[in-house]
């Protein structure tokens, strides 16, 4: 098993999208005024962190970006196109209804939402997706702030837990909160 520097992930406040149940992948939807309240809880939990003056790094996608701009309170971060959130094809931009309905065969198929992002037509694919993470936490070098998305940090959380892929797709998904992550072992922190 690869050990791996401490990380605090941060997964990106509640967008307008979330909660439509509207499928993002690597399109843009804004944070909304509770995502905005998610990334303040999120400040809060990192100003002790911060004064450790770890690494910190961002997804490019907006959401992200802005959740990483109130929770690092200024903080300097850099951006990373490895941390963006898996491409799911054509199913990005639906609701999770429209999906079933317009692909039941992969909506039946894939009841957690990794595995459905995953099956997408024309997306990523599990596996693209997997080794896209891996190279991101193997390039890093001290402890580091990852500031991503849900689904990253499930198969993220899963390497360092030692998860296999379903057990990745059934890790929590929280918003407003801080996933610690160290020598194989998570804490969460609300």
């Amino acid at each position: 098993m690869t050990t791996f520097p401490k990380i605090w992930f941060l997964r990106h406040g509640q967008t307008q999208w979330n909660a439509e149940r509207r499928i993002q992948g690597q399109l843009e939807s804004c944070l909304s005024p509770l995502g905005v309240t998610h990334a303040r809880q999120q400040a809060d939990l990192m100003a002790p962190i911060l004064a450790e003056a770890p690494l910190c790094f961002a997804s490019p996608l907006g959401r992200a970006q802005k959740t990483a701009d109130i929770a690092l309170a200024g903080a300097p971060f850099v951006t990373d196109p490895r941390l963006a959130e898996a491409d799911a094809g054509d199913l990005q931009g639906m609701t999770l209804n429209e999906v079933e309905q317009r692909f039941p065969a992969i909506w039946a198929a894939n009841p957690r939402h990794l595995d459905l992002f995953c099956a997408a037509p024309g997306g990523e694919g599990y596996d693209s997706f997997h080794a896209r993470i891996l190279s991101f936490m193997q390039s890093l070098q001290a402890p580091s702030v990852v500031v991503a998305h849900g689904l990253w940090g499930q198969v993220m959380r899963g390497i360092i837990l030692g998860l296999s892929r379903r057990g990745m797709a059934e890790l929590s998904n929280e918003q407003g909160c801080i996933y610690v992550l160290e020598e194989g072992k998570e804490v969460l922190l609300k």
